[in-house]
């Protein structure tokens, strides 16, 4: 399946399931049609153009999407209608996205939910302290729309 919006660029030192491993652009997994089944993702960003292009390639997927643009938002969607998946950025007015994730993570009614963090942020320390907030997989950006695909609805099917 071709992906309309992509986000690639330079290497991507993604920590978690799937480390080094790029799939192949013209291999679709065939599970993501299953796991998609009204599945919903909240994606926490501010960047619109990052929105857009989660969106556009979860939908394609099957997937519901809800959009968020910080945490505080965030929160306030998580309450009204609880997503089977987050994935968030660090970066963000108001509420950032360790601060969103620690509070969604110590909050027993939230913290089942899995949070991918989604940042350009790459330093092991700024890995560190997402994967310190509870968070199940810290992606770096720029990204592989594919690869990301995967850790999604691995992390759905658990």
């Amino acid at each position: 399946m071709l992906y309309p919006l992509s986000y690639e660029g330079g290497a991507n030192n993604s920590i978690g399931p799937g480390r080094g491993d790029s799939p192949s652009p013209l291999r679709r997994p065939a599970y993501h049609a299953r796991v998609a089944e009204s599945r919903r993702i909240l994606v926490v960003d501010d960047d619109p153009v990052i929105q857009k292009l989660l969106q556009v390639n979860f939908q394609m997927e099957g997937y519901e999407v809800r959009l968020a643009g910080d945490g505080v938002e965030a929160l306030e969607k998580v309450a009204e209608e609880r997503p089977d998946l987050i994935l968030m950025d660090v970066m963000m007015p108001r509420m950032n996205g360790i601060e969103t994730a620690s509070k969604l993570k110590s909050d027993p009614k939230t913290k089942g939910i899995p949070i991918i963090i989604l940042s350009a942020k790459a330093q092991d320390a700024d890995v560190r302290t997402g994967r310190a907030t509870g968070a199940d997989d810290y992606v770096t950006k720029p990204f592989d729309p594919l690869d990301l695909l995967e850790r999604v609805a691995a992390l759905i099917a658990r």
